[in-house]
């Protein structure tokens, strides 16, 4: 975990005492179908610990200036709730596009009403998540607006997540996504961003390096999904697909043998 010191012209983030802690909760609980409490609570922890771990990142990137030196027990602290906000913020956002996909396939093939039935149908008579449940689809049964907005939500919320379930297989996993055969280069490893303190972890694949992703970059992605930019078209979002998933890129050998080692013929 060393500092980053390579050429960076994009734009500099804002500082942390520019974000109000409300708006990363916001931006996630305005998605459609969000409004379910117990999804809402997981928004809340996440944006919680946002600002904590805001507040850590500039601790660490203010020692690693005064004190010419990576602060190793600050950075190894700031590694571990790094990653298990990422693997939060992945997983709030995998149930929701989840459901949100579910829900769009029940509008498209008319099964809204049987799907209530059978959810109404389950007891004990007072049960929260199905009660929430059903007053979802029946909303999304009854209002022509939610299912164009929850297919805009999805569309939003694509590149973001892709970002995400990406960075999350190489950190959780040590595997590349999607890539049986190929290795991420450097899994876990991260780089004190010389802007925000925040760790860069590389996207890697064998020995191509296809992006360098933070845990703050990726906060301000979820951000951004309330700030009125136009969504991705069909074209960006296939663009984006095919970069993250090195379409085109050389791939690692279908067969051990290839890194000298015997193939085991039994697999």
């Amino acid at each position: 975990m060393t500092d980053q010191d390579d050429d960076d012209t994009s734009e500099v983030p804002r500082s942390p005492d520019d974000i109000p802690s409300y708006e990363l909760e916001r931006a996630l609980a305005d998605l459609t179908l969000m409004d379910d409490p117990f999804l809402r609570m997981q928004i809340t922890n996440l944006t919680a610990t946002d600002q904590a771990l805001m507040n850590l990142e500039q601790q660490v990137l203010h020692r690693l200036v005064d004190e010419e030196r990576t602060p190793i027990d600050d950075t190894i602290i700031l590694l571990a709730f790094s990653q298990m906000w990422l693997f939060g913020a992945y997983e709030l956002l995998r149930t929701w596009r989840q459901r949100a996909k579910d829900f769009e396939k029940l509008h498209a093939n008319g099964g809204i009403d049987l799907k209530i039935a059978a959810l109404a149908a389950r007891g004990p008579k007072v049960h929260p998540v199905r009660d929430v449940r059903i007053e979802q689809l029946k909303e999304l049964r009854d209002d022509p607006d939610v299912i164009k907005t929850l297919r805009d939500d999805l569309r939003r919320t694509h590149i973001p997540f892709r970002l995400l379930e990406t960075l999350r297989v190489s950190l959780a996993k040590h595997e590349v996504s999607g890539k049986k055969n190929a290795l991420p280069y450097a899994s876990g490893y991260g780089r004190i961003n010389r802007y925000t303190g925040s760790l860069d972890f590389e996207i890697s694949m064998d020995h191509i390096i296809l992006d360098v992703v933070s845990r703050r970059g990726i906060a301000d992605a979820l951000r951004a999904f309330s700030d009125g930019t136009p969504l991705p078209d069909d074209d960006t979002i296939k663009s984006f697909d095919d970069y993250i998933s090195g379409v085109g890129l050389p791939t690692a050998p279908e067969s051990d043998a290839a890194f000298g080692d015997e193939a085991d013929p039994s697999e």
